[in-house]
């Protein structure tokens, strides 16, 4: 087996120290031992250890097992118009993780019915893996006392909660609408396009769980974040004194100064 390259490796370093697992020295923080315990990528584990933060940690963990399995939306050729129809009944207006969040929920209320799932085009098969990850990443939470708790869903905090507990551990998995319409990705300044499956109309800003290279560069999974925010989960990344020039940058420096000004 070939050693990784080590600019591979020093990039992984690099975001393990961002996401508050390494400290600066490279040594394993409180914060990484218990991100650690979760059998997920660092920046979802890092989401479900913030999530109680923001109230949202039982929405949080239902998300987190729906885009650790095989997408759950089925579009077969000879229906692909059924169902589209059908997938729109779940459709969040911010974005692709509540609506995940939103099958699930029916699915779970129609008692995991296999005929649900038929009449819905949704992978009945990823469903029950979802809920098999679940309830193991439920056992890791409560085996070390991480709180379990949700936002009230009339609430108008309820989506912004969940999409800020995202946010604290996709601040990397960023891009931002630029003037000619197209989307580039913070930093990297990767010119995307959101997935056909997207749900999600043009935002400013979006996170996004997958980077997908086709015959173009698309986003998958996204949904819509706020500027401000950017701000506030990851100040340190969003240092704009290290910032490289881009318009996401200019955006983001009106939006300090709005804040500055009041």
């Amino acid at each position: 087996m070939d050693p990784p390259a080590p600019e591979t490796l020093m990039r992984a370093l690099e975001m393990l120290n961002y996401l508050g697992a390494l400290d600066d020295d490279g040594n394993l923080t409180q914060e990484g031992s218990l991100m650690a315990e979760f059998p997920l990528d660092p920046q979802i584990a890092k989401i479900i250890v913030q999530s109680p933060k923001y109230n949202c940690s039982n929405e949080i963990l239902s998300i987190a097992a729906l885009i650790s399995v095989p997408q759950i939306f089925m579009r077969p050729k000879e229906a692909q118009q059924a169902a589209d129809a059908a997938h729109s009944a779940f459709s969040h207006i911010h974005g692709d993780h509540l609506t995940l969040l939103n099958a699930y929920h029916a699915y779970l209320k129609n008692i995991h019915d296999q005929n649900f799932c038929y009449d819905n085009f949704i992978n009945s098969r990823a469903m029950k893996q979802a809920a098999s990850i679940r309830d193991q990443l439920l056992r890791i939470m409560t085996r070390h006392n991480i709180k379990l708790c949700s936002t009230d869903f009339v609430s108008k905090e309820y989506s912004i909660n969940i999409r800020k507990a995202l946010l604290s551990g996709y601040f990397m998995r960023v891009a931002h609408l630029e003037r000619g319409g197209t989307y580039l990705t913070v930093k990297d300044n990767q010119s995307v396009t959101l997935h056909p499956s997207s749900c999600l109309g043009k935002s400013d800003w979006v996170m996004y769980d997958e980077f997908v290279l086709t015959s173009r560069n698309y986003i998958r999974t996204c949904t819509e974040v706020e500027a401000q925010w950017l701000l506030e989960v990851a100040p340190f990344y969003y240092d704009l004194n290290n910032f490289p020039p881009c318009e996401a940058k200019q955006a983001l420096i009106r939006i300090q100064r709005r804040g500055t000004s009041y």
